[in-house]
């Protein structure tokens, strides 16, 4: 249950576009492929100062400012000499982008989002670091910075095929499937499914990352398929994430978390941040956006590993960090693999800015600097035998999970059985007939958070409930679920978070109260208007205002005061109510500002 403590402040105040070609794409590193078939792909991001109003359109660059004409012609010739191209990153207009950060509600208080300053350099990744110095001593550029290829948190998966002869009927898996089980094993999903709107309905979710089998035999019931960008790489990783998701309940294979939502995928064949916006865009308040992806990090110097030793969440970079932002301020849920680099999210590392970032930038693992708003996951070890396998007490941090308090829950991250790789079942040149049993990492934990928090939407929804705001899921995942174990070497304090437990989860969620009080006074004088606020209201709160007048009483028989009630989102989870009282009559009128709360 969310607390009662009263809320703060009470103050009187005057009133008052395609994805890119593969010509278009940012160069590759080396062969320009993982161990995994992804594409790896450095990106370097520019942002503008604001106050230059700088515009690109197909290439060509202006300034909406008087006398930018000269800075705008030798920021076009430095970017002409090196044969690279500037423009937008989130793929539309600047104005365009402005207006709809006018729209939304801000996730961190007294600051508004502006995609509009955002722009990927188009050149040849030899030029990219020389080019990013170049462009930072530009008095229109604020900051310039090559980011690291993003990766799927995928080492553990290599997995191979059993090949064998494809059976006559896929056998049914579920049972292998002990995620779904009571907790504090699993999840609870089976219970879960016993309640109305309970496996999903109503719900979308898109997963991103770089590949999936479409035609799989068990996700052909609400897949919609992919909806943004192209395809690239091995599909057995997202194959297997969106089977935990929403696999199919049809009696055979494995069954998904939410089999009732609707799934579709968006690729990285496109910076990752524009990639998100674009998931964003397709999406509603309520539903859930999963980030399949993390980079190298400062501890080996942002280079890339075949053991993924140092790679971090992808929201430490800022253009990353701004796009989850923006799918938060849509009331849209973002669930964000933690990464598999084994990192102490809370070293003192990650405090020291990556070359190039704006003057400005804090370090987002630490929320007292600032929250992307993102629900960001750990691995977590599965039963001791599960699978015949031991990887320590149930719930315990894996080692290659990164830890932290950034950290707000956890999924198996070890033995997860689901769609894809063929160690479970294989046969040879029928991928679409492929399961695994093995499937691991924040990879295989981040999908189990998208299933659960599904299944609580699809509840609340069929209910007539307003569905979590990300804060209130986070929240709630924090509050409830089966707390996190120790391990030899990797004790509970090195936070990956509880494991979730739907039973707990949807009662809470239902959980309310209601409750009236009176939290101000306040004087206006005759034939005026003042206005006072309310401060930090729980967003999910059903709240109704009354202004009472206290003295003097009236002797004409009429209304001495007006009043209406403005509403601010302050942040994600909180509310400020602006209360605007006008005084009638003619004289002083001293009154009471009271509440109810409805429940919520």
């Amino acid at each position: 249950m969310a607390s009662r403590n009263k809320p703060k402040g009470t103050q009187p105040n005057a009133p008052g576009t395609p994805p890119p070609s593969k010509s278009r794409r940012v160069a590759v590193v080396g062969e320009g492929l993982s161990p995994q078939g992804t594409p790896l792909q450095r990106e370097l991001i520019v942002i503008a100062q604001p106050e230059s109003m700088l515009r690109a359109n197909s290439g060509r660059l202006e300034s909406h400012v008087l006398g930018e004409s000269v800075e705008i012609s030798s920021l076009s010739s430095l970017l002409a000499d090196a044969g690279a191209m500037l423009q937008p990153l989130f793929g539309v207009s600047e104005d365009r982008l402005r207006h709809t950060a006018q729209l939304l509600s801000p996730v961190v208080e007294g600051t508004m989002l502006d995609l509009s300053v955002y722009y990927q350099v188009q050149a040849p990744d030899e030029q990219l670091d020389q080019l990013a110095e170049r462009l930072r001593e530009h008095t229109l550029i604020e900051a310039a910075y090559v980011k690291p290829p993003g990766e799927p948190p995928q080492m553990l998966n290599d997995m191979a095929p059993s090949f064998e002869q494809a059976p006559t009927v896929t056998p049914d898996f579920s049972t292998r499937q002990g995620y779904l089980d009571p907790a504090p094993g699993g999840v609870d999903a089976r219970y879960a499914w016993t309640l109305n709107g309970g496996a999903g309905a109503g719900v979308r979710i898109i997963d991103l990352e770089w590949s999936w089998r479409l035609g799989h035999e068990d996700l052909m019931q609400n897949f919609a398929g992919l909806v943004g960008g192209t395809m690239a790489g091995a599909a057995n990783h997202g194959t297997a994430v969106i089977g935990e998701i929403g696999g199919d309940s049809n009696g055979f294979g494995i069954i998904g978390i939410a089999p009732d939502a609707v799934m579709s995928t968006v690729a990285f064949s496109m910076p990752s941040s524009t990639a998100i916006r674009m998931a964003a865009d397709r999406l509603g308040s309520g539903d859930i956006m999963l980030l399949e992806i993390h980079r190298a990090g400062p501890r080996n110097n942002f280079q890339a590993r075949a053991d993924q030793q140092g790679y971090i969440a992808i929201e430490w970079w800022p253009d990353d960090f701004d796009a989850i932002r923006y799918a938060v301020s849509r009331g849209i849920i973002v669930v964000e693999a933690g990464g598999n680099g084994g990192e102490n999210l809370d070293d003192p590392l990650y405090n020291t800015p990556g070359a190039g970032f704006p003057a400005g930038w804090t370090n987002p693992f630490n929320r007292a600097n600032r929250d992307a708003g993102a629900i960001v996951v750990g691995a977590g070890a599965p039963p001791p035998g599960t699978h015949g396998h031991d990887h320590g007490p149930d719930r315990s941090r894996l080692d290659f999970s990164n830890y932290g308090a950034l950290m707000d829950a956890q999924g198996w991250g070890r033995e997860v059985t689901s769609c894809g790789y063929g160690d479970l079942q294989g046969p040879a040149d029928q991928e679409d007939l492929w399961y695994t049993d093995q499937f691991s990492g924040t990879s295989s934990a981040s999908p189990i958070l998208v299933g659960t928090l599904a299944c609580v939407q699809g509840v609340l929804r069929a209910n007539g409930r307003i569905p979590l705001s990300p804060a209130r899921a986070r929240e709630l995942l924090r509050a409830t679920g089966s707390a996190q174990q120790d391990a030899v070497g990797r004790p509970a304090t090195q936070r990956i978070g509880n494991r979730p437990d739907l039973r707990q989860l949807i009662g809470s969620a239902f959980e309310t109260n209601t409750w009236t009080g009176a939290l101000f006074t306040g004087v206006v004088p005759a034939g005026q208007a003042l206005r006072w606020f309310s401060a930090s209201w729980p967003a999910h709160w059903h709240v109704i205002w009354t202004i009472v007048p206290t003295t003097p009483q009236s002797q004409a028989g009429s209304p001495q005061i007006r009043y209406s009630i403005q509403t601010e989102r302050q942040s994600d989870g909180l509310i400020t109510y602006w209360i605007t009282v006008s005084n009638l009559s003619s004289a002083s009128i001293n009154f009471e500002a009271r509440y109810a709360v409805l429940g919520w």
